[in-house]
C-alpha cells in the first residue's frame, strides 16, 4: 500500500533518501514530498530555491502514483502558485519522468555534480504539467 508524505515530522527520512540516491547534502530552509511502500521510502522530492514565479526540485525514487503526482501539481501550482518548477539531474529516469509530467529539457550545465557529471536541466510550466488535481490551469490561476 502507498502512502504520501507530506509532513514535516517526515522530512528528515525523505531528505536522507534523497541524498544517499542523489549523493548530495541538502540544506534548509526546503520542503519534501515522499512516497512509502510498506513503511519504506520508495520516492522523493525536495523544493528549495523558491523565487516566487520557480522552485527547484530535487527527485529520486520510482514508482510514482498519480495520486502522489497530483498532489505535486496541488502543492507546485496551487499551494506555491508558481509558474515553473525547475530540476536539474544527471539520471536518464528522471529526465524520461520530467517529460512524462510535460517538461522539456532546457539545457546542459557542465560539470555540474562534479568532474565529467553534466546536469541537465529540466523546465515543467504550470501549462504543461500532465497531473493537476482540478484540470488544467489557465496562466493566471
Amino acid at each position: 500500500m502507498f502512502r504520501v508524505l507530506t509532513s514535516v515530522d517526515d522530512y528528515p527520512r525523505i531528505t536522507a533518501f534523497l541524498s544517499e540516491r542523489l549523493g548530495s547534502a541538502f540544506f534548509e530552509p526546503y520542503t519534501c514530498l515522499g512516497l512509502e511502500e510498506d513503511g519504506k521510502i520508495v520516492a522523493g522530492m525536495l523544493f528549495n530555491n523558491f523565487t516566487g514565479n520557480d522552485i527547484h526540485v530535487s527527485v529520486a525514487g520510482s514508482r510514482w502514483t498519480r495520486r502522489f503526482l497530483r498532489v505535486l501539481g496541488l502543492y507546485l501550482f496551487h499551494q506555491l502558485r508558481v509558474d515553473r518548477f525547475t530540476g536539474i539531474t544527471e539520471q536518464q529516469d528522471v529526465v524520461d519522468i520530467v517529460e512524462r509530467l510535460g517538461g522539456r529539457v532546457e539545457g546542459v550545465m557542465r560539470n555540474h555534480f562534479g568532474p565529467g557529471r553534466d546536469g541537465i536541466v529540466l523546465g515543467v510550466l504550470r501549462e504543461e504539467y500532465r497531473y493537476h488535481p482540478y484540470g488544467k490551469l489557465s496562466q493566471g490561476s
